[in-house]
């Protein structure tokens, strides 16, 4: 008989399943199975997931660590910047999940879980999003200098440029705060360095609430509608870094009423012409190499912690089933 899934399984089978659905559901813009774009294709992405799993979910392992080794692997399989936001995004998660887990296999620290909000799977306590969100604003404040510093590793080796730019502790130089203090100085101009800051909010928050916004039985939808909610509510931060403010404030103005008219023609009367709008706007988009990958970034941690949460729900469906556009 085949042994049930550990924990630690489901979260990486999450993982996995985020990464695909990212390329499955086509996004305006971004690169998936319908359509390549920016250099990328789809394999390369499904590719990354792969290699950036083992890592990512590798037991004890620190934040920076996770966040270096699995950049360096997707470096091998993909040869260039395909998933570092959302290494850098699923590294505090996962290791949240993990230093749960590992102080419930520890004896005499069960009377320490007790006194914490961590849930211990393993006596059936359920693994919630408020425990879960306590668990990673306790590992984001227990960052080191250290976990900066394999970031910064990191982050030079994807080269995904403008992260960089920034007047203090540039990625170009040794850390001298730890992890944390760093994305907080660049909270303000990149959406990936505030979950930092901020205790993955927008996660937990506006990403999950997108996702109870759909059916979860139609995976594509949740996913589509998570991404436009997150390219409609910010500029996305790499089509700021990669062409201004200016043109990245339209974008997500045009997301506004974009996401207006699908979600309309999603939660009634199928309409084929938002969909071809959809379409129309993502040849339009990556014609101009316009790619709001911070968007598709948040996105895939928020099917993540949506997938782990429920792990016998949307995100273990097959997704490819063509019932939903």
């Amino acid at each position: 008989m085949t042994p049930p899934p550990t924990p630690f399984d489901l979260a990486r089978e999450a993982f996995l399943a985020a990464c695909r659905l990212d390329v499955e559901t086509p996004k305006p813009g971004n690169v998936s199975v319908e359509s390549a774009g920016h250099g990328m294709t789809a394999a390369q992405f499904l590719a990354s997931a792969q290699a950036a799993a083992g890592p990512l979910f590798a037991h004890g392992a620190p934040v920076g660590k996770r966040i270096l080794d699995a950049v360096a692997r997707t470096r091998e399989v993909a040869g260039c910047n395909t998933n570092l936001g959302i290494v850098l995004l699923v590294a505090p998660l996962a290791a949240s999940l993990a230093a749960s887990l590992a102080t419930s296999l520890t004896a005499p620290l069960i009377a320490t879980l007790n006194e914490r909000d961590e849930p211990d799977e393993s006596r059936g306590e359920a693994l919630t999003a408020q425990r879960w969100r306590a668990a990673t604003e306790r590992v984001l404040a227990q960052l080191t200098v250290d976990d900066a510093r394999d970031a910064y590793r990191a982050i030079a080796l994807a080269n995904p440029g403008g992260l960089g730019d920034a007047p203090e502790q540039s990625v170009h130089d040794a850390p001298t705060v730890d992890l944390r203090a760093a994305m907080q100085l660049a909270a303000q101009r990149d959406s990936i360095a505030r979950q930092y800051a901020n205790g993955f909010a927008d996660i937990f928050e506006t990403g999950l609430a997108a996702v109870d916004e759909m059916p979860a039985e139609a995976p594509r939808l949740v996913t589509l509608n998570v991404f436009l909610t997150f390219l409609a509510s910010h500029p996305d931060s790499h089509i700021v870094r990669k062409h201004g403010m200016a043109l990245a404030q339209s974008v997500t103005l045009a997301a506004r009423a974009q996401h207006g008219r699908w979600r309309a023609a999603a939660t009634q009367t199928p309409d084929q012409s938002a969909l071809r709008d959809l379409y129309a706007w993502d040849t339009e988009l990556k014609s101009r190499g316009i790619n709001p990958g911070t968007s598709a970034d948040l996105t895939v941690a928020t099917l993540f912690v949506a997938g782990r949460l429920a792990p016998q729900g949307w995100v273990r469906a097959p997704a490819a089933r063509g019932d939903e556009t």
